[in-house]
């Protein structure tokens, strides 16, 4: 049986890629999607290529037929409440939007363990990235001190972005940096040094010609070692861990952050 999957956000720049890559699934079925400028209309008539679903103008009205799985590709100030909704509707969850704050992936938690439901949250479906997380953690074994680069178009309102934040959140589980001067001590501006994430710095830039990207460095006396992945523009390098995600994540119960959750990478 197919699984049956809702998707939020059908019509944007990642939304409309990945509903035609589910579209062309044999074990995937779009039954409704999200998106209030096209509510009323089947998705096929607004995104090129996307399968016949019905388009909804909010959540709620989108999880009235049920779905196996609920895919949130909005907003930041409305990923919460449309993943809690789906929550509540017994929907196992795949979050692709950014700028959800660690205080919100808490409650989110705390509700998908009580409903005995999974969620899968990426900042990055990207391989690439899945690998530039992997070896970063890597080489924060063995090497004391790094800061990370987070770039993206000019456009893009929440910074640090979502990829940026769990590469720090990873790598200050395996150690807090060391820094030679406190950033409380800087002379000067501490916000020059960037924002601190788990410990460490991290630097948002935010100008055209970017689309996602995120670099760490690691630092150690007279070598430095630098892992750094791009985007181009299309959408597409998100698609296939999209759908991986959306066949793994009823296999979890709780929040899960990262593809590599329901990856073998050891």
């Amino acid at each position: 049986m197919a699984i049956r999957v809702c998707l939020a956000g059908a019509t944007g720049w990642a939304g409309s890629e990945l509903a035609r890559g589910i579209g062309a699934q044999s074990d995937l079925q779009l039954i409704s999607a999200v998106a209030r400028a096209s509510a009323g209309k089947s998705l096929s008539a607004v995104v090129e290529g996307a399968p016949d679903a019905p388009v909804h103008g909010s959540v709620a009205e989108a999880l009235r037929g049920g779905c196996d799985v609920f895919v949130e590709y909005t907003r930041a100030d409305a990923a919460r409440a449309n993943v809690l909704e789906a929550l509540a509707n017994d929907a196992h969850v795949v979050i692709g939007s950014s700028g959800l704050t660690d205080a919100d992936f808490a409650e989110i938690d705390a509700v998908a363990r009580e409903r005995r439901r999974g969620v899968l949250a990426c900042g990055n479906f990207a391989l690439t990235v899945v690998l530039l997380q992997k070896f970063a953690q890597l080489a924060a074994k063995y090497i004391p001190s790094w800061e990370i680069l987070d770039y993206a178009y000019d456009a893009k309102p929440d910074a640090p972005s979502g990829t940026a934040r769990e590469l720090a959140d990873r790598l200050g589980r395996v150690r807090a940096p060391e820094l030679a001067v406190p950033i409380a001590d800087t002379i000067g501006s501490p916000a020059a040094r960037g924002l601190s994430t788990a410990g460490g710095q991290v630097h948002s830039v935010r100008l055209p010609g970017f689309v996602i990207g995120a670099e760490v460095i690691f630092g150690m006396p007279d070598q430095t070692l630098t892992l750094r992945h791009n985007a181009g523009s299309s959408a597409r390098p998100y698609v296939d861990g999209a759908l991986l995600a959306i066949r793994k994540v009823a296999g979890l119960v709780g929040l899960h952050r990262g593809l590599d959750a329901v990856l073998d990478l050891t």
